[in-house]
């Protein structure tokens, strides 16, 4: 995903910015950096896929 287009990300949840970051599995991810609500949010097949039933939460 091009940078400009992950600057345009917001988590739906929160409102905080998003980076990138990879899932235990080793799948790639899109952390929050909320601080009180971290969520990632799943990257399939290069489309983040921002719902919150998909999200699974950080551990802060």
């Amino acid at each position: 995903m091009d940078p400009w287009v992950r600057d345009l990300l917001r988590c739906p949840v929160t409102g905080a910015t998003l980076v990138d970051g990879v899932s235990p599995a080793g799948e790639p991810e899109l952390h929050s950096t909320d601080p009180q609500r971290p969520l990632a949010y799943p990257v399939r097949e290069g489309i983040p896929v921002l719902l919150e039933s998909d999200a699974r939460p950080l551990p802060h």
